[in-house]
C-alpha cells in the first residue's frame, strides 16, 4: 500500500473500526461510563478522555489501576450489557451508508473493540450493513491499542499489514493501526489530533474507487 498524494492511499484492502468511524454512539457510551465513574467515586469528564477505542475492562484497568482485573472483566460484562440495551441516539456517522455500499464488492472487515451483540445492535440501529468479516472482543485477547485485531482482520481478508488501511476516530485505535504497520484514515474530531495519514470530518469527505488490478483508492475530498 502506498501514498500516492497527501490526500489519497492506494490499498487493497480496509479494515473498519465502528464507534465513532461508522456508527455514531457517543450519547450512549457517555450516559454509561458517567454511570460508571460515578458510581466508582472519579470524575466522569476525565474517565470520558480514555473510554473511546478500548474494550471496557482495559478501560477501567487505567482508571482504576490497582483494582484485580477479575473485578474489571466482571464489570465490563455488566457495562456490555448496558449499552448493547441502550440503543438511543445510535445513528450513522455522516456518509457511512454511502461508503459502505461503496465497499460491496471491495474486501474490507469490522475491526471493533465491541462484542458480537454489541456490534450487532449498533450496526442494526444505524440501518447498516454488517461486513461480512468482522473481529470483535470476542475474537481477541487484548484489547486496543495492542494491534491483534487489526493484525487479525487483515489475516482474516488473505492480505498483509502493508496491504491495508485502517479506519479509525479514536487515539487507541490509531495506536493499534500503527502498531500493526498500516496507514490510518482518521475520521471525525478525535482522530485529528493524532495524525493520521489521511483525516477526513466524516465519511462524506471520502471518496472511494478501485482500479483494473483490485487495489482500492481513498482520495479525502477536504
Amino acid at each position: 500500500m502506498t501514498a500516492t498524494t497527501p490526500a489519497t492511499l492506494t490499498a487493497r484492502a480496509l479494515l473498519l473500526d465502528m464507534d465513532g468511524t461508522l456508527v455514531n454512539s457517543d450519547a450512549v457510551v457517555e450516559r454509561c461510563w458517567r454511570r460508571w465513574a460515578e458510581r466508582h467515586g472519579l470524575d466522569a469528564a476525565e474517565a470520558l478522555k480514555v473510554v473511546h477505542g478500548r474494550q471496557g475492562y482495559a478501560t477501567m484497568a487505567l482508571l482504576l489501576p490497582d483494582r484485580p482485573m477479575a473485578e474489571n472483566h466482571a464489570d465490563n460484562r455488566v457495562m456490555l450489557a448496558e449499552e448493547t440495551a441502550d440503543l438511543d441516539g445510535v445513528v450513522p456517522v455522516p456518509g457511512a451508508p454511502a461508503f459502505l455500499a461503496s465497499l460491496a464488492d471491495l474486501p474490507h472487515a469490522l475491526v471493533t473493540s465491541a462484542d458480537r451483540n454489541l456490534a450487532e445492535a449498533r450496526m442494526g440501529a444505524a440501518d447498516l450493513p454488517m461486513p461480512e468479516v468482522r473481529i470483535t472482543a470476542e475474537s481477541v485477547g487484548a484489547s486496543k491499542p495492542d494491534p491483534e485485531g487489526f493484525l487479525k482482520g487483515a489475516a482474516a481478508l488473505g492480505f498483509t499489514p502493508e496491504d491495508c488501511v485502517v479506519f479509525e476516530d479514536s487515539e487507541a485505535g490509531i495506536r493499534a493501526g500503527r502498531a500493526a504497520g498500516m496507514r490510518i484514515v482518521g475520521v471525525g474530531p478525535r482522530a485529528a489530533a493524532f495524525a493520521p495519514d489521511v483525516h477526513v470530518p466524516d465519511l462524506t469527505d471520502l471518496k472511494v474507487g478501485s482500479t483494473a488490478d483490485g487495489s482500492i483508492t481513498l482520495t479525502a475530498l477536504r
